[in-house]
């Protein structure tokens, strides 16, 4: 997994986190945030590596859903793209409420 994946995935575990089980975000957590390998996981919580992956797999796919579904990942990408252009004054007046409607 390349570095912009895993930005990506904390963007959405930002968003969609409470959204997760407790046992979701505990994997979640320590593969993604605190960087454990699947190995150290394993031990930590008692279950097999294999356990771990599919788990792993599991809050991705539902990360992914939700952001799928509700987009705000995306929205709030697109609105960050429109104050920039604000900021170095690329945009009328007209133009900023049209990019805006967009959203």
């Amino acid at each position: 997994m390349d570095l912009i994946e895993k930005l990506r995935l904390n963007k959405l575990y930002d968003i969609y986190g409470e959204l997760l089980t407790e046992k979701q975000k505990t994997y979640y957590e320590y593969y993604y945030l605190k960087d454990y390998s699947l190995s150290e996981i394993s031990e930590i919580l008692k279950v097999s590596r294999n356990a771990v992956h599919m788990q792993l797999k599991n809050v991705i796919s539902h990360l992914e859903n939700y952001e799928s579904k509700l987009l705000i990942l995306d929205k709030k990408e697109r609105l960050r793209k429109v104050v920039n252009k604000i900021n170095k004054q690329e945009l009328s007046l007209e133009e900023i409420v049209e990019e805006i409607e967009k959203v």
